[in-house]
């Protein structure tokens, strides 16, 4: 077993869900990390692990967002676990630095916020569904971000002005985020 397949059972087994479908999808997340020593790769097919980061500005009244280049919606940052990870919080947090080019982010906290389950069209390539594990992430004050090309832009939004375009359950992540910044 790898350390991160490792570091995400431990971080599932010990996350307390905040309601019924929450646990529903953490019960779900550890079968398949049962029945899949991989199941954190892209190489897991059809489903596998990622991890994604919320990144909330420094007074915590932005959070930036990504207009994804394949999806084309808008998003919190994040993708797949890469073989050097070795927990899924430096996997979230790598993955939020790379596609918002700031330096400096740090965790807000080292558990998830947020567990989400999706369905990927077939400009994702093999892969069909994420299993994904949500973190938040604080930007340091004036952070600037840099659009890479895993999106098509950056913006910060505050969170009672999200835009038309994002993913369906992104306020939910918010409202989580910012609960989990402020706390």
């Amino acid at each position: 077993m790898s350390a991160l397949h490792a570091d995400a059972v431990q971080v599932l087994s010990g996350w307390v869900a905040t309601d019924d479908e929450q646990e529903r999808l953490r019960s779900a997340y550890l079968d398949h990390l049962a029945r899949h020593p991989d199941g954190l790769h892209r190489t897991c097919v059809p489903a596998h692990l990622t991890a994604s980061a919320l990144v909330v500005d420094a007074d915590a009244t932005s959070v930036l967002l990504t207009l994804h280049s394949k999806g084309g919606f808008w998003g919190q940052l994040g993708g797949h676990c890469e073989a050097g990870d070795t927990s899924l919080a430096g996997a979230a947090l790598r993955e939020a630095t790379e596609e918002s080019g700031i330096e400096g982010l740090r965790l807000a906290r080292s558990t998830p916020v947020d567990l989400d389950r999706h369905q990927l069209s077939s400009a994702f390539g093999s892969c069909r569904e994420h299993l994904d594990v949500r973190y938040v992430v604080v930007a340091p004050r004036g952070a600037r971000a840099v659009v890479s090309a895993e999106s098509d832009a950056l913006r910060w939004f505050p969170p009672d002005a999200l835009p038309p375009e994002a993913v369906a359950d992104l306020s939910r992540l918010v409202r989580r985020g910012l609960a989990a910044v402020t706390v």
